[in-house]
This record gives C-alpha cells, structure tokens and sequence, in this order.
C-alpha cells in the first residue's frame, strides 16, 4: 500500500510558519485588520480538494456501514479492535473532518487551518488503512473491494492536499523573505536629520510712548468795569 508523506522541509516550513499563521488569524477577528484577498485560482484548487475529500468522507461512511464485521473469520480480540477503530472513524468523519473544512473554506490560506487539516488527513489514513487490512484478511471479498477504493479515495485527497501545502509554503517564505529584505533596507537607510526648532527669545524693541501735548490755557472772560453811582 503506497503512502504520500509530507516532505520534512515544508513540515519544518509550517512549523516556523504557524505562530504567523495563527496570528494572522486572530487580527483577522478584529474590524481593523484587513486581511488581503485570497487568489481566485487558490480558492479554486482548495474547493476541488475539499469536495474529493468530502465525497471520499461519504463512502467511506456507507461502506463501512455495510461491513459485518461480527461475521469475519478471526477472533474476537480482532474484532473488538477493528469495530473500535471504525467507530473512531465515523466520530471523524461525522464531527471533526467537517469541522475543519468549513474552518479552511473561510480563510482558504490560513497556515494553521491547513497543516490542522493534514493532520486529520494523516491520521484517518493510518487508522482506516488498519480496518482495510483486516477486511481483506478477514472480510469478504466485496468489502475488501469497496474499501480499497475509499482508500484510493483518500490517499489522492491527502496527496493533493500535502501538495498544496508545498505550494502554500514555498508562497509564505518568499513573501516573509521580502518581508526580512524591506525591514534591512529600512535599517540601514540613514535616519533623517533632525528638525531645528529655533527659539527667538529676544524681546522686540519697545515703542515710544506719544506724549500728550498740553491744551492752551481757556483766559478767562474780563469782568465789565464797576459803575460809579451818581453824586448828589
């Protein structure tokens, strides 16, 4: 059974990119920050990988729902497991996997979303591959068969999806690179010079207080001369 695993480099990748990733993700909560929109054809690729995994999630479920595994040819330690490990997995499929696509579908880009996802991936891999080996040891032939294809199922959906992750990695290191480069550029600009302010403290030179000019003296009216009375 063949197996995609995610290369080690975009593992280390997501890894240094996450916190970015996931503060990217709580500014975007806030009114003011304005995430920049996300490439059509981005979006595009995202909803094509997101429906293989939805309708590989759908007949997995059917299937295993026609599997009787109470009827294989093994003991019942086997069994127990087997039927433990597929109750895991409808619990995935019926509650976290759609869960995580409806988070990925509103922020197609979201580093944190996408490498959460993967996981998810990963591990229902492991756990279903687990359940399509005893079906073809123990099982009959129509449920090995219906299984194996669910698995093919998955395992392109996982591949294209860790496919993408690449794309997406590569994409946030080149744009962190600009990001380093324009921050050193800015540092070793020469700071501008700094603003004189120049303070006139010197008081301007007083003006001359006019002197009023003293009014001219009103004389005053003569008196009439005293008549003289008559003598007798």
């Amino acid at each position: 059974m063949s197996r995609y695993s995610l290369p080690l480099c975009v593992i280390v990748s997501f890894a240094l990119l996450l916190p970015c990733g996931t503060m990217a993700q709580e500014e975007s909560a806030t009114p003011a920050a304005a995430q920049p929109p996300v490439p059509y054809a981005s979006v595009n690729e995202l909803n094509g990988i997101l429906a293989q995994v939805k309708q590989t999630a759908q007949n997995i479920q059917a299937d295993l729902g026609k599997t009787r595994i109470d009827r294989w040819k093994t003991d019942a330690s086997t069994k127990r497991q087997t039927q433990a490990n597929v109750e895991s997995i409808q619990r995935n499929l019926q509650s976290a996997l759609p869960e995580m696509i409806s988070q990925l579908s509103n922020s197609p880009e979201n580093l944190a979303a996408s490498f959460k996802l993967y996981r998810n991936l990963d591990a229902l891999y492991d756990v279903f591959g687990s359940v399509v080996e005893s079906a073809g040891a123990f099982g009959s032939k129509d449920e090995f068969q219906s299984l194996s294809n669910d698995m093919s199922g998955l395992e392109n959906a996982r591949r294209s999806f860790g496919e993408r992750m690449q794309k997406l990695a590569g994409a946030k290191e080149d744009e962190l690179g600009r990001l380093r480069m324009q921050i050193k550029t800015l540092q070793a600009a020469p700071p501008p010079p700094p603003k004189k302010i120049v303070v006139d403290d010197t008081e301007p030179p007083k003006k001359p207080v006019a002197k009023k000019k003293p009014k001219p003296a009103t004389p005053a009216p003569a008196k009439p001369p005293a008549s003289t009375p008559p003598s007798n």
